[in-house]
């Protein structure tokens, strides 16, 4: 239980993870949890309690309460966006709030992000914050994607199980997906600055033991299912409608109701048609897929758009052009040099150009004038499509 060496370190001396990135990823990383003690160490939270709830009351944030009656052992789930006065009514146990995206909402939440460059920035997918009242919990689940759960204030009881093949058959009296069973062989008590990483498949369970806040640094993992569905809507879009089922070599069927192997034969040959074995269709096929986000629509093109000349006049005045935070950014090589992917979209541009862009969630004059023209001419685009807004030096 509780003291496991061999899943638990301190990370003082290493944060945040304790030890070397390298050895991290390849002694855990999806493949076995670690409790990280002191992976923030004297960690504050830039966000309170009331600062979450504020955000779960406007219109575009992705918000729920779960709550928890004990006494029948009864889950309710409420989506928001919530009014102003749902929360003063809240009981003074048992409910849990959680926030997505709120990185997207919040700077001081987006700027824990770097602390996790050890993994692909386009591998994560949000920072979710919860709030819960003592004795909140979401329920025993499990999640298929890796996810570090950092403890942000007060403290939060996990329990996990780690055995080899636990029992991962949900209930179906909740509108929550939780497990119907749940045995833990690991019980810890986290504080602030702590840190719990559990790989996809990790049954779990957390429960406040005082009003606290979680800050769950998630991963996007689409599923096989997910993947292949979206690369054969985009083969199936891009297909010659000649491409068809054909069938020149038919001879007269024993029988005219069988579908007979022949047939079939040429029903795979129709579809391999539409595979393709192209690396430079499938990545600029996955660039674009693995950059549009789910709140994509966030990002909006501006009223009055600038022309490039527009831009360099903004930047000139000692304005940065801030990148929206829905915006996600992605680049790759290719044979023409590389492939910037944002929110779905594809630019060909010099490596340099591609990468400074992906890299900067802001920019400057100065690191302006070091992209080419291609750089520049894509910032423009950029700008135009709300992917870059101007804020003043004075502003900050």
């Amino acid at each position: 239980m509780a003291g496991d060496t061999r899943i638990e370190v301190d990370a003082s001396a290493h944060t945040p993870l304790g030890m070397p990135a390298a050895n991290f990823l390849r002694e855990f990383w999806q493949k076995k949890p670690l409790l990280i003690r002191n992976a923030f160490p004297a960690f504050v939270t830039p966000i309170e309690p009331e600062d979450l709830a504020g955000l779960a009351c406007e219109e575009l944030a992705l918000s729920r309460i779960i709550e928890h009656d004990r006494a029948n052992d009864r889950w309710t789930l409420r989506t928001g966006p919530f009014a102003e006065d749902a929360f003063p009514g809240m009981p003074d146990h048992d409910w849990t709030l959680l926030v997505q995206d709120v990185d997207k909402w919040d700077a001081d939440v987006a700027a824990l992000l770097p602390h996790f460059d050890f993994l692909p920035r386009w591998r994560i997918d949000d920072v979710m914050i919860s709030f819960a009242a003592p004795g909140g919990s979401v329920g025993a689940h499990v999640d298929q994607y890796d996810v570090f759960l950092l403890q942000g204030k007060g403290h939060r009881r996990w329990q996990i199980d780690a055995s080899a093949n636990p029992p991962l058959a949900f209930r179906d009296d909740a509108e929550i997906r939780l497990l119907r069973e749940f045995s833990a062989t690991h019980d810890w008590l986290l504080g602030p600055g702590d840190m719990l990483y559990l790989p996809p498949g990790v049954p779990h369970h957390g429960v406040a033991e005082d009003a606290c806040l979680t800050f769950s640094i998630g991963m996007r993992a689409p599923s096989a299912a997910e993947l292949l569905g979206d690369f054969v809507d985009t083969l199936a879009a891009d297909a010659d409608d000649a491409t068809r089922y054909r069938d020149p070599d038919l001879a007269p069927p024993p029988d005219v109701n069988e579908i007979d192997t022949q047939a079939m034969a040429r029903v795979a040959a129709a579809l391999e048609a539409l595979r393709t074995d192209d690396p430079e269709r499938l990545g600029d096929w996955f660039g674009r897929f693995i950059t549009t986000y789910r709140s994509a629509g966030l990002v909006a093109p501006a009223p009055d758009a600038p022309d490039a000349a527009a831009v360099e006049n903004t930047l000139a005045t000692g304005a940065m052009l801030h990148r929206n935070p829905f915006s996600r950014m992605a680049w790759r090589r290719s044979p023409d040099g590389a492939q910037l992917f944002v929110a779905g979209q594809a630019f060909v541009l010099p490596v340099d150009d591609a990468r400074l862009i992906a890299a900067a969630t802001a920019l400057d004059q100065g690191m302006y004038r070091r992209l080419g023209r291609a750089g520049r001419d894509c910032v423009a685009d950029l700008a135009a499509g709300g992917h870059y807004q101007s804020v003043a030096e004075d502003d900050g």
